[in-house]
């Protein structure tokens, strides 16, 4: 440890949490500390931050370090890279494991929807959003983790965040259902990427306030074809793409932007679907906020049981039940 070293000071710095770095674990990055006013070097780029150094900053009482704006690249990869076995480490709070998973799936989502894309995904994208979802399921299987992430659930509603929480929904209900690990993992992606196709959306239409025109809402409805041409040159399961194409498809064949209807709506896109609207009804949307989750679910079973898999509601109104959501 060098408390001695003054760093010179870039242009800016952004606080991390010291359940963020893992002892033993190399990252191309330096940890700064704020003393008497400034910026103080604790580890250097290059240097493992180990258990000793975890171990100093929970004796002082030290609940934040902070990282160089310049070096936010290198640690998120660093992020990225130690993801499965920190969601997996006992020893680590099941609270701090959430906001791990949470800040690490949202540093990936935000590149791919708020970022300017070409018309398809890029493969390296597409590597990074299957590593969140292999390392994330066995942690969501967990009994209390659904309770352990509720309170990272934002409802500000962005597409990336919003995204983020349809696959933990969606997991959650994968979950008690007779699915395979693979099949799991192939509609855990397309729950992920449900939305990708928004990114071709004009945020002028995604975020207006008050209603949409018949001619914005038809736009509006071309995202989930969108998403399956941005997917087409990737090595996905028809699976993944049917969760893409089709979340919007209802019971009743008054979705889009197919029309199928009842049981040819494949069972893991009715739960998409579902963790779908719930979501965005428990949102702040820039035309309506946002429900209390008993009132969501309120409507959804009085005003739409016509267009979700009613057996499907009443296993995800258990699943939140089970995790105190409601």
């Amino acid at each position: 440890m060098d408390t001695n070293s003054r760093a010179a000071r870039p242009v800016s710095y952004f606080p991390v949490s010291p359940v963020m770095l893992f002892p033993e674990a190399l990252g191309n990055f330096s940890v700064y500390l704020w003393q008497g006013g400034d910026f103080v070097l604790y580890t250097s780029s290059g240097q493992k931050f180990t258990t000793r150094h975890r171990q100093n900053l929970h004796k002082n009482g030290i609940k934040e370090v902070y990282v160089q704006g310049s070096e936010r690249a290198e640690y998120e990869k660093y992020i990225e890279r130690n993801l499965g076995g920190i969601l997996l480490d006992e020893t680590l709070p099941i609270e701090a494991r959430s906001r791990i998973f949470f800040e690490a799936t949202t540093v990936v989502l935000q590149d791919v929807f708020d970022r300017k894309l070409p018309s398809a995904l890029r493969a390296r994208h597409l590597d990074r959003i299957t590593e969140i979802v292999r390392n994330s399921i066995k942690f969501l299987a967990k009994d209390n983790s659904l309770s352990a992430v509720a309170p990272f659930i934002s409802h500000d509603y962005k597409t990336y965040t919003h995204c983020m929480h349809v696959f933990v929904y969606s997991v959650a209900l994968f979950q008690t259902f007779e699915m395979t690990e693979s099949e799991v993992f192939e509609y855990g992606l397309g729950a992920l990427l449900h939305d990708v196709g928004k990114a071709k959306i004009p945020k002028r239409i995604l975020n207006k306030r008050g209603p949409l025109t018949t001619a914005e809402r038809e736009i509006i409805k071309e995202h989930p074809v969108h998403g399956v041409s941005m997917c087409a040159h990737l090595p996905m399961t028809q699976n993944t793409i049917n969760c893409i194409l089709f979340h919007h498809e209802t019971m009743d064949g008054s979705g889009y932007p197919a029309g199928i209807r009842g049981d040819n709506v494949p069972l893991a896109v009715r739960i998409i679907s579902l963790s779908d609207i719930y979501d965005a009804l428990t949102s702040d949307r820039p035309y309506a906020e946002a429900m209390e989750p008993y009132e969501a679910l309120s409507l959804i079973r009085n005003e739409m049981r016509e267009n979700v898999d009613m057996n499907v509601f009443k296993r995800f109104v258990a699943v939140l039940s089970g995790a105190e959501i409601i």
